[in-house]
Protein backbone atom coordinates (compact mmCIF):
# COMPACT_ATOMS: atom_id res chain seq x y z
CA UNK A 1 0.00 0.00 0.00
CA UNK A 2 1.57 3.55 -0.63
CA UNK A 3 3.12 5.15 2.21
CA UNK A 4 0.87 8.44 1.64
CA UNK A 5 -2.01 5.97 2.79
CA UNK A 6 -0.75 4.75 5.48
CA UNK A 7 -1.61 6.40 9.25
CA UNK A 8 1.68 6.12 11.65
CA UNK A 9 0.77 6.23 14.80
CA UNK A 10 1.39 9.54 17.19
CA UNK A 11 1.95 9.76 20.67
CA UNK A 12 -1.98 8.66 21.88
CA UNK A 13 -4.33 11.26 23.51
CA UNK A 14 -4.77 10.41 27.39
CA UNK A 15 -7.47 12.26 29.12
CA UNK A 16 -7.37 13.98 32.47
CA UNK A 17 -8.48 10.89 34.18
CA UNK A 18 -5.54 9.22 32.95
CA UNK A 19 -8.43 7.11 30.32
CA UNK A 20 -6.60 6.49 26.81
CA UNK A 21 -8.78 7.28 23.78
CA UNK A 22 -9.57 4.17 21.55
CA UNK A 23 -13.18 5.12 20.16
CA UNK A 24 -14.76 7.84 17.97
CA UNK A 25 -18.20 7.76 17.46
CA UNK A 26 -18.66 9.89 14.41
CA UNK A 27 -22.17 11.08 13.15
CA UNK A 28 -21.70 11.31 9.89
CA UNK A 29 -25.27 13.52 9.25
CA UNK A 30 -28.09 14.60 11.34
CA UNK A 31 -30.90 13.37 8.75
CA UNK A 32 -32.86 10.57 9.49
CA UNK A 33 -35.87 8.70 7.48
CA UNK A 34 -37.52 7.71 10.97
CA UNK A 35 -38.61 10.17 14.04
CA UNK A 36 -37.99 8.31 16.73
CA UNK A 37 -40.12 10.30 20.01
CA UNK A 38 -36.64 9.42 22.09
CA UNK A 39 -34.66 10.90 19.73
CA UNK A 40 -36.01 13.68 17.43
CA UNK A 41 -38.95 15.65 17.67
CA UNK A 42 -41.36 15.14 14.62
CA UNK A 43 -41.12 18.34 12.86
CA UNK A 44 -37.06 18.61 12.77
CA UNK A 45 -35.25 21.24 11.33
CA UNK A 46 -32.26 19.62 9.98
CA UNK A 47 -28.88 21.48 9.24
CA UNK A 48 -28.34 23.17 6.01
CA UNK A 49 -25.78 20.23 4.51
CA UNK A 50 -23.69 23.27 3.50
CA UNK A 51 -22.59 23.10 7.10
CA UNK A 52 -21.49 19.36 7.24
CA UNK A 53 -17.88 17.91 6.77
CA UNK A 54 -17.47 16.88 3.55
CA UNK A 55 -16.96 13.21 2.95
CA UNK A 56 -12.71 14.34 2.33
CA UNK A 57 -12.85 15.84 5.41
CA UNK A 58 -14.88 13.37 7.14
CA UNK A 59 -11.75 10.93 6.07
CA UNK A 60 -9.64 13.38 7.25
CA UNK A 61 -10.64 13.58 10.48
CA UNK A 62 -11.10 10.39 11.13
CA UNK A 63 -7.52 9.58 9.81
CA UNK A 64 -5.94 12.16 12.70
CA UNK A 65 -7.73 10.61 15.32
CA UNK A 66 -6.86 6.95 14.41
CA UNK A 67 -3.18 8.49 14.05
CA UNK A 68 -3.55 9.30 17.89
CA UNK A 69 -4.66 5.85 19.10
CA UNK A 70 -8.87 5.50 17.97
CA UNK A 71 -8.67 1.61 16.93
CA UNK A 72 -13.02 1.76 16.61
CA UNK A 73 -14.48 3.90 14.53
CA UNK A 74 -18.55 3.47 14.77
CA UNK A 75 -20.42 5.38 12.17
CA UNK A 76 -23.70 7.05 13.31
CA UNK A 77 -26.18 9.49 12.21
CA UNK A 78 -29.22 10.29 11.93
CA UNK A 79 -29.67 7.53 10.08
CA UNK A 80 -26.19 7.08 8.43
CA UNK A 81 -27.14 5.27 5.61
CA UNK A 82 -29.34 8.14 4.03
CA UNK A 83 -26.68 10.57 3.60
CA UNK A 84 -25.50 10.76 -0.03
CA UNK A 85 -22.39 8.37 -1.27
CA UNK A 86 -21.91 7.21 2.29
CA UNK A 87 -20.45 4.16 0.82
CA UNK A 88 -17.50 6.70 -0.54
CA UNK A 89 -16.32 7.09 2.99
CA UNK A 90 -16.83 3.30 4.57
CA UNK A 91 -15.14 2.41 1.62
CA UNK A 92 -11.61 5.10 1.88
CA UNK A 93 -11.32 3.69 5.78
CA UNK A 94 -10.93 0.61 4.35
CA UNK A 95 -7.31 1.01 4.18
CA UNK A 96 -7.00 1.71 8.15
CA UNK A 97 -8.10 -2.04 8.23
CA UNK A 98 -5.61 -2.80 5.81
CA UNK A 99 -3.12 -1.51 7.67
CA UNK A 100 -3.85 -2.64 11.38
CA UNK A 101 -4.20 0.76 12.75
CA UNK A 102 -8.28 1.02 12.94
CA UNK A 103 -8.62 -2.30 14.13
CA UNK A 104 -12.66 -2.24 13.80
CA UNK A 105 -15.29 -0.03 11.42
CA UNK A 106 -18.99 -0.66 12.16
CA UNK A 107 -22.38 1.32 12.30
CA UNK A 108 -25.38 2.10 14.17
CA UNK A 109 -28.22 1.97 12.16
CA UNK A 110 -32.37 2.11 11.97
CA UNK A 111 -31.97 -0.41 9.70
CA UNK A 112 -34.40 0.55 6.57
CA UNK A 113 -31.26 0.91 4.20
CA UNK A 114 -29.48 -2.45 5.33
CA UNK A 115 -31.11 -4.49 2.15
CA UNK A 116 -29.98 -2.23 0.39
CA UNK A 117 -26.25 -1.69 1.41
CA UNK A 118 -25.26 -5.12 4.16
CA UNK A 119 -23.36 -6.49 0.68
CA UNK A 120 -21.26 -3.25 0.40
CA UNK A 121 -21.03 -2.72 3.89
CA UNK A 122 -19.42 -6.42 4.30
CA UNK A 123 -17.24 -5.45 1.58
CA UNK A 124 -15.72 -1.98 3.11
CA UNK A 125 -14.70 -4.20 6.05
CA UNK A 126 -17.12 -3.86 8.12
CA UNK A 127 -17.85 -6.96 10.32
CA UNK A 128 -20.76 -5.94 12.57
CA UNK A 129 -23.63 -3.80 13.19
CA UNK A 130 -26.20 -2.63 15.80
CA UNK A 131 -29.21 -1.65 14.88
CA UNK A 132 -31.71 -0.04 16.74
CA UNK A 133 -35.53 -1.79 17.43
CA UNK A 134 -37.71 -1.18 20.35
CA UNK A 135 -40.36 -3.50 19.27
CA UNK A 136 -41.57 -6.26 17.04
CA UNK A 137 -45.15 -5.20 17.38
CA UNK A 138 -45.94 -3.14 13.91
CA UNK A 139 -48.25 -0.84 15.39
CA UNK A 140 -45.95 -0.14 18.18
CA UNK A 141 -43.10 0.00 15.70
CA UNK A 142 -44.86 2.73 13.50
CA UNK A 143 -45.59 4.64 16.53
CA UNK A 144 -42.37 4.73 18.31
CA UNK A 145 -40.48 5.74 15.17
CA UNK A 146 -43.35 7.39 13.43
CA UNK A 147 -42.36 7.05 9.75
CA UNK A 148 -40.71 3.42 10.22
CA UNK A 149 -42.05 0.74 8.67
CA UNK A 150 -41.12 -2.90 10.24
CA UNK A 151 -41.50 -4.90 7.24
CA UNK A 152 -38.24 -3.41 6.52
CA UNK A 153 -36.40 -3.10 8.76
CA UNK A 154 -36.80 -7.02 8.80
CA UNK A 155 -35.79 -7.44 5.40
CA UNK A 156 -32.45 -5.56 6.68
CA UNK A 157 -31.53 -7.70 9.33
CA UNK A 158 -32.00 -10.56 6.90
CA UNK A 159 -29.55 -9.02 4.13
CA UNK A 160 -27.16 -8.26 6.98
CA UNK A 161 -27.03 -11.86 7.89
CA UNK A 162 -26.84 -12.54 4.57
CA UNK A 163 -23.73 -11.25 3.93
CA UNK A 164 -22.24 -12.40 6.54
CA UNK A 165 -21.98 -9.40 9.36
CA UNK A 166 -23.29 -9.87 12.71
CA UNK A 167 -26.18 -7.88 14.29
CA UNK A 168 -26.74 -6.87 17.42
CA UNK A 169 -30.43 -5.17 18.36
CA UNK A 170 -30.54 -2.46 20.54
CA UNK A 171 -33.68 -1.67 22.27
CA UNK A 172 -34.37 1.23 24.00
CA UNK A 173 -36.38 0.13 27.41
CA UNK A 174 -39.52 2.69 27.67
CA UNK A 175 -41.90 2.30 30.33
CA UNK A 176 -45.40 1.27 29.46
CA UNK A 177 -44.43 0.61 26.01
CA UNK A 178 -42.16 -2.62 25.91
CA UNK A 179 -42.50 -4.02 29.09
CA UNK A 180 -44.20 -6.94 27.68
CA UNK A 181 -41.51 -7.71 24.86
CA UNK A 182 -38.64 -8.60 27.00
CA UNK A 183 -38.89 -12.03 26.35
CA UNK A 184 -40.08 -11.96 22.88
CA UNK A 185 -37.30 -9.63 21.80
CA UNK A 186 -34.42 -11.88 23.45
CA UNK A 187 -36.13 -15.23 21.85
CA UNK A 188 -36.34 -13.48 18.68
CA UNK A 189 -32.78 -12.56 18.81
CA UNK A 190 -31.85 -15.98 20.06
CA UNK A 191 -33.55 -17.58 17.37
CA UNK A 192 -31.36 -15.22 14.87
CA UNK A 193 -28.18 -15.95 16.85
CA UNK A 194 -28.14 -12.10 17.37
CA UNK A 195 -27.07 -10.25 20.50
CA UNK A 196 -29.67 -7.61 22.31
CA UNK A 197 -28.76 -4.52 24.05
CA UNK A 198 -31.08 -2.77 26.39
CA UNK A 199 -30.86 1.01 26.64
CA UNK A 200 -32.42 3.45 29.51
CA UNK A 201 -33.87 6.34 27.69
CA UNK A 202 -31.44 9.45 28.49
CA UNK A 203 -32.56 12.57 28.68
CA UNK A 204 -31.76 14.43 25.64
CA UNK A 205 -33.44 17.65 23.72
CA UNK A 206 -36.68 19.23 24.08
CA UNK A 207 -38.95 17.23 22.23
CA UNK A 208 -42.20 18.90 23.66
CA UNK A 209 -44.27 16.33 24.48
CA UNK A 210 -42.01 13.94 25.70
CA UNK A 211 -41.96 12.59 29.30
CA UNK A 212 -39.05 11.49 29.73
CA UNK A 213 -39.12 10.85 33.30
CA UNK A 214 -42.58 8.85 32.72
CA UNK A 215 -40.89 6.81 29.97
CA UNK A 216 -37.84 5.75 32.70
CA UNK A 217 -37.91 1.78 32.99
CA UNK A 218 -34.63 1.33 35.10
CA UNK A 219 -32.35 -1.97 33.80
CA UNK A 220 -32.26 -2.92 37.31
CA UNK A 221 -35.97 -3.79 37.04
CA UNK A 222 -36.02 -5.29 33.58
CA UNK A 223 -33.41 -7.46 34.46
CA UNK A 224 -34.75 -9.08 37.60
CA UNK A 225 -37.68 -9.67 34.97
CA UNK A 226 -35.51 -11.55 32.88
CA UNK A 227 -33.67 -13.56 36.21
CA UNK A 228 -37.77 -14.69 36.91
CA UNK A 229 -37.63 -16.78 33.62
CA UNK A 230 -34.04 -17.30 33.00
CA UNK A 231 -30.30 -18.00 34.44
CA UNK A 232 -28.36 -14.77 34.00
CA UNK A 233 -24.48 -15.43 34.39
CA UNK A 234 -22.46 -11.73 34.44
CA UNK A 235 -19.98 -11.99 31.52
CA UNK A 236 -16.53 -10.12 32.24
CA UNK A 237 -16.15 -9.48 29.04
CA UNK A 238 -16.27 -5.38 27.66
CA UNK A 239 -16.13 -4.71 23.99
CA UNK A 240 -15.16 -1.09 24.45
CA UNK A 241 -18.29 0.21 24.66
CA UNK A 242 -21.07 0.78 27.80
CA UNK A 243 -22.61 -2.27 28.38
CA UNK A 244 -22.01 -4.60 30.69
CA UNK A 245 -23.43 -8.39 29.64
CA UNK A 246 -25.33 -11.42 30.82
CA UNK A 247 -25.63 -14.76 29.04
CA UNK A 248 -28.49 -16.31 29.16
CA UNK A 249 -27.82 -19.96 29.86
CA UNK A 250 -31.19 -21.37 27.73
CA UNK A 251 -30.09 -20.11 25.03
CA UNK A 252 -26.09 -19.09 25.30
CA UNK A 253 -26.87 -15.88 23.82
CA UNK A 254 -25.52 -12.17 25.30
CA UNK A 255 -27.72 -9.67 27.06
CA UNK A 256 -26.23 -6.48 27.40
CA UNK A 257 -27.55 -3.14 29.69
CA UNK A 258 -26.15 -0.01 28.98
CA UNK A 259 -27.72 2.31 32.32
CA UNK A 260 -26.41 5.70 32.34
CA UNK A 261 -29.05 6.14 35.08
CA UNK A 262 -28.89 4.00 37.27
CA UNK A 263 -25.10 2.60 37.27
CA UNK A 264 -23.15 4.87 35.45
CA UNK A 265 -20.54 3.58 33.36
CA UNK A 266 -18.12 6.65 33.70
CA UNK A 267 -15.03 5.33 34.96
CA UNK A 268 -14.31 3.48 31.89
CA UNK A 269 -15.60 5.95 29.21
CA UNK A 270 -13.09 5.68 26.22
CA UNK A 271 -14.74 7.84 23.50
CA UNK A 272 -16.11 10.54 22.51
CA UNK A 273 -18.47 11.66 20.00
CA UNK A 274 -18.37 14.00 16.82
CA UNK A 275 -21.01 15.48 14.84
CA UNK A 276 -21.38 16.18 11.35
CA UNK A 277 -20.13 19.55 11.42
CA UNK A 278 -16.69 18.89 12.86
CA UNK A 279 -18.00 19.37 16.49
CA UNK A 280 -16.07 16.85 19.41
CA UNK A 281 -18.54 16.15 22.44
CA UNK A 282 -16.23 14.55 24.98
CA UNK A 283 -19.34 13.17 27.13
CA UNK A 284 -22.17 12.57 25.80
CA UNK A 285 -24.19 13.75 28.88
CA UNK A 286 -22.34 16.94 29.32
CA UNK A 287 -22.77 20.53 26.92
CA UNK A 288 -19.10 21.18 26.44
CA UNK A 289 -17.50 20.72 23.00
CA UNK A 290 -15.03 21.71 20.61
CA UNK A 291 -15.40 22.59 17.31
CA UNK A 292 -12.71 21.00 15.14
CA UNK A 293 -13.82 22.89 11.65
CA UNK A 294 -11.52 25.41 11.95
CA UNK A 295 -8.66 23.37 12.52
CA UNK A 296 -9.85 21.54 9.74
CA UNK A 297 -10.76 23.81 7.24
CA UNK A 298 -7.66 26.79 8.01
CA UNK A 299 -4.70 24.49 7.55
CA UNK A 300 -5.40 21.91 3.83
CA UNK A 301 -2.58 19.80 3.81
CA UNK A 302 -1.62 20.69 7.76
CA UNK A 303 -2.81 18.18 10.13
CA UNK A 304 -0.85 19.35 12.87
CA UNK A 305 -2.98 22.47 13.57
CA UNK A 306 -5.69 19.53 13.93
CA UNK A 307 -4.18 17.43 15.90
CA UNK A 308 -3.32 20.19 18.93
CA UNK A 309 -7.49 20.83 18.28
CA UNK A 310 -8.19 17.24 19.29
CA UNK A 311 -5.31 17.32 22.33
CA UNK A 312 -7.11 20.53 23.15
CA UNK A 313 -10.01 19.06 23.79
CA UNK A 314 -9.52 15.68 25.38
CA UNK A 315 -7.38 17.82 28.20
CA UNK A 316 -11.48 19.27 29.03
CA UNK A 317 -13.43 15.77 29.17
CA UNK A 318 -15.10 15.71 32.17
CA UNK A 319 -15.15 12.02 34.53
CA UNK A 320 -19.03 11.89 33.79
CA UNK A 321 -22.13 12.96 33.15
CA UNK A 322 -25.15 14.27 35.40
CA UNK A 323 -28.00 12.35 34.29
CA UNK A 324 -30.53 11.56 37.15
CA UNK A 325 -33.66 11.03 37.18
CA UNK A 326 -34.34 10.01 41.01
CA UNK A 327 -35.47 12.92 41.88
CA UNK A 328 -38.72 12.59 39.41
CA UNK A 329 -37.57 15.39 37.45
CA UNK A 330 -34.73 14.74 34.07
CA UNK A 331 -31.39 15.94 35.88
CA UNK A 332 -28.65 16.84 34.40
CA UNK A 333 -30.96 17.11 30.58
CA UNK A 334 -28.45 18.23 27.43
CA UNK A 335 -30.45 20.33 25.17
CA UNK A 336 -29.57 19.35 21.89
CA UNK A 337 -31.45 16.18 20.52
CA UNK A 338 -29.94 12.50 20.48
CA UNK A 339 -29.36 12.71 16.60
CA UNK A 340 -27.02 16.29 16.71
CA UNK A 341 -24.70 13.73 18.77
CA UNK A 342 -25.39 10.53 17.42
CA UNK A 343 -26.68 7.88 18.78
Amino acid sequence: MPPQYLCPMTEPIIDPFQRAISYLRLSVTDRCDFRCVYCMAENMTFLPKKELLTLEELDRMCSTFIRLGVEKLRITGGEPLVRRDIMTFFHGMRRHLYSGALKELTLTTNGSQLERFAADLAAAGVRRVNVSLDTLDEEKFARVTRWGRLPQVLRGLDAAQAAGLKVKLNAVALKGFNEDEIFTLAEFCAARDMDLTWIEVMPMGDLGNEDRVGQYWSLNDLRAKLAETYRLTDLPENTGGPARYVRIEETGQKIGFITPLSHNFCESCNRVRMTCTGELYMCLGQEDRADLRPALRNHPGNDAPLEEAIRAAIGLKPEGHDFDYSRQRADGQVSRHMSHTGG
